[in-house]
């Protein structure tokens, strides 16, 4: 086959596709897909989604970027709901069943069940006559003129257009809900977003020992084996009372050997940082990276209230996090 046979096979699936997608536009205007939203919205329990083969793998994909943003929700196979998963069940629950033909016969067996829990319906089909239309609460109508499949009968543009309209469903909840970035964040702890808006200063700092920390009358020579032992590239200089005084930096010491300071004679508040940026316990990971970005340092000390020295953060230290 030629380069551009392939080409031209390729082109009509994306083009039969997004002829699918976009005819959905007629359906998200009929009453049943607000009354669907409302539904799920005023939806006490969780969602469960349900469907069979392709359909399956589309539902198992809906209940996850329902789930991801703030409409609880899960996948439950059909063919395992009979055999004990209905117990998975609720009353307080909604069910949102996927099937193109709406006679899929595992879906079809269990909607007695669902009707006795006087649970919500929803169906997402591509047959308005369907049992499973005339069975649902709310029905939306996913049809599609024909499959990309030059055969017609792989599940191709009917999945893609039944996924298309479960995304519609979960991004007007969303935004009925207010769902928020730091709501996104929650559910993705493990994504660059949650790490940005979820990790804390108190979750990565140095503490303890671990500070590289000495007093104002400490010799610069002795505290360059303070910094070099603890590896942030500073160290923290604090009273006796455990205040900030100061930081002493890699930079502080290129300027004093400048200045021609002798390093085992002087003492480190004479060539320290005064007046040094720092951050507080509770800020978020991120505002500690706003701060190095806008200054250009690469290590700050972490204070509390009392401006009492509490830990030491390190670029190196998000990077390792992933917050960078």
């Amino acid at each position: 086959m030629s380069d551009h046979k392939f080409q031209e096979l390729g082109l009509a699936v994306i083009n039969t596709e997004a002829r699918a997608v976009a005819a959905l536009a007629d359906e998200i205007r009929e009453p049943s897909f607000v009354h669907a939203c409302q539904l799920m919205l005023d939806c006490e329990g969780r969602v469960v989604v349900t469907g069979m083969g392709k359909s399956g793998h589309i539902a198992g994909k809906i209940a996850a970027t329902l789930a991801s943003t703030g409409t609880p929700a899960f996948f439950v196979h059909p063919g395992e709901a009979s055999h004990g998963d209905l117990g998975m069940i609720t009353a307080t629950d909604v069910v949102l069943a996927l099937s193109n033909s709406g006679e899929t016969g595992e879906i079809i067996t269990i909607l007695p069940i669902i009707k006795r829990l006087k649970v919500p319906l929803i169906a997402l089909t591509g047959n308005p006559k369907s049992t499973l239309a005339r069975e649902a609460s709310a029905s939306i109508i996913v049809r599609v003129e024909k499959e990309a499949c030059p055969l017609d009968l792989a599940p191709t543009a009917s999945t893609t257009a039944a996924l298309a309209m479960g995304d519609a469903l979960a991004i007007s909840l969303l935004e009925s809900r207010g769902f928020t970035e730091e709501d996104f964040a929650r559910s993705h702890p493990g994504g660059a977003l949650g790490r940005r808006l979820l990790l804390l200063i108190d979750d990565l700092m140095h503490t303890g020992a671990a500070i590289p920390k000495v007093q104002p009358d400490t010799t610069l020579s002795n505290a360059l084996v303070e910094m070099t032992r603890k590896g942030l590239g500073m160290t923290v200089v604090v009273d006796d009372g455990g205040q900030l005084a100061g930081v002493f930096t890699d930079g502080d010491l290129r300027r004093a050997i400048d200045h021609k300071v002798d390093v085992h004679e002087a003492s480190v508040s004479d060539v320290m940082t005064r007046d040094c940026k720092t951050v507080h316990t509770g800020m978020l990971a991120a505002e500690a990276l706003q701060i190095m970005d806008s200054t250009k340092i690469n290590a700050l000390p972490v204070v509390n209230d009392d401006n009492e020295l509490v830990g030491a953060l390190n670029m190196h230290d998000l990077l390792r996090a992933g917050v960078v």
